[in-house]
């Protein structure tokens, strides 16, 4: 829950030249604060250098719940933390990178949107697919001032806290009994398996924010799909929607009011 105003992440200084600790400053907040409160640390932290050149919304947890155990309880537990946690802080971060016609912002969102079909991780996706709506309007409004919107999409790495995550359910329903138990087994054994490497990754990040390294000479995109999982699920998915529409768009596309037939 607590982002860190910090250097650059642990995987990328092993080719780049190492800051000197005068140039970290670390502020620690919780998303789930009251709004206020991230809007004074945000400018707490705009203070200490004049200027927020990048945001990393990365704060987000995934407790498993099966849906109509975890139930609206469970569902704003994980949106305030996943979802309105950076939206809050995204909104107090604004007003300085507008102000400067400068600044990135960038989303961590999943491959999960893509594969929404994984049992006891419901909560979660939505409010992964939240972050993947609201950061492509959000591209769209602030784009006049020249402040970039990156939305990261990962998928199969060994993010332990995320993998690991205990269950919760605000009621028992003995009818889940056994999926519960079947289900988070075979969870506390895949992670262990995720061939994703977090530095790696992490190091793609920031050459695409930075465009240097293997981002040298691209335009910065939107959507940055990390993992080879990630192409996998998001090309099924594509896959399966224009299955759909073909199949349909007979009889469900051209839909328009028929003007009247003139008497």
């Amino acid at each position: 829950r607590s982002p860190t105003l910090a250097a650059r992440p642990k995987g990328v200084v092993r080719h780049r030249h190492v800051l000197g600790r005068a140039r970290l400053h670390i502020l620690e907040l919780d998303v789930t604060e009251p709004e206020e409160s991230i809007r004074r640390k945000a400018a707490e932290a705009v203070a200490v250098w004049g200027r927020v050149d990048v945001l990393v919304n990365n704060a987000g947890n995934a407790p498993k719940s099966l849906l109509e155990e975890g139930g609206s309880t469970k569902a704003l537990e994980q949106f305030n933390v996943n979802f309105f946690g950076q939206l809050n802080v995204t909104h107090a971060i604004l007003p300085y990178m507008r102000d400067r016609m400068s600044g990135t912002v960038v989303f961590f969102g999943s491959r999960s949107v893509w594969k929404p079909d994984a049992v006891m991780t419901g909560y979660y996706i939505a409010s992964k697919a939240a972050i993947h709506a609201y950061s492509e309007t959000l591209a769209a409004e602030v784009a006049r001032f020249n402040v970039k919107v990156l939305l990261v999409a990962p998928g199969h790495f060994r993010t332990e806290k995320l993998h690991t995550a205990p269950y919760v359910m605000a009621h028992h329903i003995p009818a889940y009994d056994a999926m519960r138990e079947e289900e988070m087994a075979r969870f506390n054994k895949l992670w262990h398996k995720a061939r994703g490497d977090t530095d790696r990754a992490v190091e793609v990040v920031v050459d695409v924010v930075r465009g240097e390294g293997c981002a040298a000479g691209r335009p910065m995109p939107f959507w940055l799909l990390l993992g080879n999982a990630t192409y996998v699920n998001a090309r099924a998915h594509a896959d399966r929607l224009a299955q759909d529409m073909d199949a349909w768009q007979d009889v469900a596309k051209d839909l328009d009011i028929q003007e009247e037939q003139e008497a």
